[in-house]
């Protein structure tokens, strides 16, 4: 196991839009509550108070620490609900449940990572702390960053820092990238930035916090993460397998009749495919809309929690089937 411990502090980690989550997704006292991607627990102790000792919520997380950390915390609640730990991608979270005989009344799946992986140098996340270029949620995980930066041609670099970071001087970085492994191997985070920093032109935020000068490797370590954790293939998975439901008529499935989904994302590569699937299943009428827009952070909660600027909450009932 990471070492996770020494980075575990609750008050490090704010969950984000937490009294908006539990407004749009109404959890009641003895309902199942799936939480996709516990993390520290932030979201997943609240909802826990709200459905109590008679209900039950199962905590997916791909980090084992994050897991264990999450479970203990819910279980140290006054009048805490029955938990259930599920170990690994969220994309599995649906099938691991139905194995389990458990279906959601209520599920969350917040799209961020946690500040205390952020924080953890051994992670390899950020760009301002020095630490192996690794980037994995799952330590168990067979690639890192680091094979994807040393493996990669030229193409395959640019193509990926394009499509999942959005960083227009794509091919720039990459032509760097490829320069710099002819002299060796590149294996740290700082060793990384640097590299792109000198391909990248300075660029601004966008949205909210237009005109904002962001650092010059954001893009591209947000590419090399998702791509490594197949963040958005877990996506598409999870979304998928709500519209199956949703489609189906089955006595028993991982999703109770009327139960609602929430996603917490913070990129328009996120939010995209969230938005195109609930809007899709209302229009069917196989669910409603909770949140007919995102709800997004109020300016107090960038303020006390500036990670939460760019968060989209989208939420949909599943109308139950005849």
């Amino acid at each position: 196991m990471l070492r996770t411990a020494r980075f575990m502090d609750d008050r490090a980690h704010i969950p984000v839009l937490l009294e908006e989550t539990l407004a749009a997704l109404a959890p009641t006292p003895g309902q199942t509550a799936l939480d996709c991607t516990a993390g520290l627990g932030g979201h997943a102790a609240a909802i826990a108070q709200q459905i109590g000792p008679t209900g039950r919520i199962a905590l997916c997380d791909a980090d084992p620490g994050n897991l264990e950390h999450a479970a203990a915390r819910i279980a140290a609640l006054t009048d805490a609900p029955a938990v259930t730990g599920i170990q690994g991608n969220f994309a599995d979270a649906p099938r691991r449940l139905a194995e389990l005989d458990l279906s959601a009344d209520v599920v969350l799946a917040d799209l961020g990572f946690s500040s205390p992986q952020m924080a953890d140098p051994q992670r390899g996340l950020s760009f301002s702390r020095e630490g192996p270029l690794d980037m994995r949620f799952d330590p168990s995980s067979p690639v890192t960053a680091a094979e994807l930066v040393n493996t990669l041609t030229e193409q395959e670099l640019a193509d990926l820092i394009y499509e999942l970071g959005e960083e227009r001087d794509s091919r720039r970085i990459a032509r760097k990238l490829i320069e710099a492994r002819e002299a060796g191997p590149i294996e740290t985070t700082t060793q990384l930035a640097e590299i792109v920093r000198s391909g990248a032109r300075p660029q601004q935020s966008r949205g909210r916090d237009r005109g904002r000068r962001i650092h010059p490797a954001t893009r591209t370590f947000q590419a090399l993460r998702i791509a490594v954790n197949d963040e958005l293939g877990s996506l598409a998975a999870l979304l998928e397998a709500v519209k199956r439901t949703a489609s189906a008529s089955l006595e028993k499935s991982w999703l109770r009749p009327g139960a609602r989904v929430g996603v917490i994302s913070f990129h328009s590569l996120e939010d995209r495919p969230v938005k195109r699937v609930f809007g899709e299943l209302a229009q069917r009428g196989l669910a409603q809309l909770v949140t007919r827009k995102p709800i997004t952070p109020t300016e107090a909660e960038v303020q006390a929690n500036p990670r939460s600027r760019s968060a989209k909450l989208r939420v949909i009932e599943l109308t139950p089937r005849a």
